[in-house]
């Protein structure tokens, strides 16, 4: 269990509101033609699917958790024409051309893209965001086109029935003993093995599949490649959630990549094939980039929230992650800092609150009335499985938040970092909620005299700004750009 998971669990917060979110209560071409194979027009329900497919029942059942789990359905016409006009080339040469399709760009920040059983397909637009060219997007969709088109649904469901019985008949026979524990981890290698194997069908279908379509077949092992530079990236940023990217249930390997450009060079050589850059940027030109103003933004090492209006800050050096489960922090040595709500009656007084049983490990003698920032708050202090915590209450617009501090036993730090965090604490003014604007994909020409440095200093809202223009635009270190290029950048106008 990591730090901020701990965190969650020993301070007893089972009940917790999921994240912000939450809390907020609140062309054709090749004769193709694009209104053949439009994006779902009722992603909720998908009244459109087959009644009789069972396969696609099992699907539809799944679809409103996924929009829930991934932000619901991203809505951008230009955008959603320009997705369907690539997924219409490839249905008409994949495998199985009788299979429709339905997809759906999820509004999630996250790198992502799968398929269900029945023809759902999910696209975030954060992938889009990733991707550089229609060729890559292709390679991408192609590729959970191969899962649908080789079943790999029901053989992964009926492969995982199989292990579960062996798990069964192992714990049953051989109970806790050496041989019972090596047979459970050849069922779970075997069960990785099976998952590798998939992935690396796919990969061989899509390309196969994309390349037959007209496009660039090298585009897989491109997007690999961004991927990688991508997953770099956020291990060092922290700033999603990996469960919910594309790499969780993808392998990527630099032998991926290889395999990749093998199945490339079968079709043809470098250069051959369409890779259509112009459309796909035109297509994502004004894209949503990061969190919703519904989720909240993260400026820096600050959080704020224009719907709930309310805004805290955590000490250099820490990564603030507003994910779908919850808004938390990490910085070094350790520390974590979790933000959440609750809704509480107005009568009940924060330190009675503190006390009623949800803090686990805690100081009672620790529990205080204060003021933070001229709102009504409370603190205490409480221990726990090897960490100390401090828990902050405020009372603010109606609302109490809840900001809580981890750090191991040994830390000198949690008075200090505890103390920015629940200090920096505010409501904003009309005109701070105003002026907060969502960040934005914008594609811009290179002018004469610019270069990579000049252009990613012009970014706004983003840390980092030259690594994540690299990534952005699959620019390798020591790479340039030149006057007339097309590159995206991430601003908030």
């Amino acid at each position: 269990m990591n730090h901020v998971a701990r965190l969650a669990a020993a301070a007893g917060l089972s009940a917790l509101f999921a994240g912000c979110q939450a809390l907020s209560g609140l062309s054709t071409s090749g004769g193709i033609k694009e209104s053949a194979f439009r994006p779902s027009e009722t992603p909720v329900t998908v009244d459109s699917v087959s009644r009789n497919d069972r396969l696609a029942e099992l699907a539809r059942a799944q679809h409103p958790r996924i929009l829930a789990t991934y932000g619901g359905e991203y809505s951008d016409p230009k955008l959603e024409r320009m997705v369907a006009k690539v997924v219409g080339s490839l249905t008409t040469v994949s495998g199985n051309p009788g299979q429709t399709y339905r997809i759906t760009i999820l509004n999630s920040p996250n790198v992502n893209a799968f398929a269900l059983p029945g023809g759902y397909l999910y696209i975030t637009r954060g992938l889009l965001a990733l991707a550089n060219d229609s060729a890559e997007l292709a390679a991408v969709v192609a590729h959970e086109m191969g899962h649908v088109t080789a079943n790999h649904g029901l053989q992964r469901q009926q492969k995982e029935a199989e292990e579960v019985i062996a798990t069964r008949v192992v714990t049953d026979v051989l109970g806790n003993n050496q041989n019972a524990n090596v047979a459970l981890l050849r069922g779970k290698l075997r069960m990785a093995q099976f998952s590798r194997n998939q992935e690396l069908e796919a990969d061989a279908i899509g390309i196969r599949t994309s390349g037959q379509a007209g496009f660039d077949p090298y585009a897989a092992g491109r997007f690999l490649q961004s991927m990688s530079a991508y997953t770099d990236f956020r291990s060092v940023s922290g700033a999603t959630d990996a469960s919910l990217d594309f790499l969780a249930s993808h392998p990527n390997a630099p032998q991926r990549i290889d395999l990749a450009q093998r199945h490339a060079r079968q079709i043809g050589a470098a250069g051959q094939g369409s890779r259509d850059r112009d459309s796909f940027l035109a297509g994502i030109d004004g894209l949503l980039y990061g969190d919703t103003p519904e989720e909240g933004f993260v400026r820096g090492n600050t959080f704020l929230h224009p719907r709930l209006g309310v805004s805290f800050s955590v000490p250099p050096g820490f990564v603030i992650d507003n994910s779908a489960a919850a808004v938390t922090a990490t910085g070094p040595g350790d520390l974590a800092v979790r933000f959440d709500g609750v809704a509480l009656a107005s009568r009940t007084k924060l330190p009675d609150y503190i006390r009623s049983g949800w803090v686990a490990g805690l100081d009672p003698s620790s529990v205080r009335a204060v003021t933070i920032n001229g709102n009504e708050a409370a603190t205490a202090r409480a221990a726990a499985d090897g960490w100390k915590f401090d828990i902050t209450v405020v009372r603010a617009g109606g609302q109490v938040y809840r900001l809580l501090t981890a750090a191991p036993l040994g830390s000198d730090r949690l008075d200090a970092v505890a103390q920015t965090v629940g200090g920096s604490f505010k409501i904003l003014s009309a005109r701070e909620k105003a002026s907060l604007k969502p960040l934005r994909v914008r594609v811009v020409t290179v002018k004469p005299g610019q270069t990579v440095g000049s252009i990613a200093a012009t970014m706004v809202g983003v840390d980092r700004k030259l690594e994540l223009f690299r990534v952005l635009n699959a620019l390798a270190p020591g790479a340039s750009v030149s006057a007339g290029d097309k590159v995206k950048i991430i601003t908030d106008s």
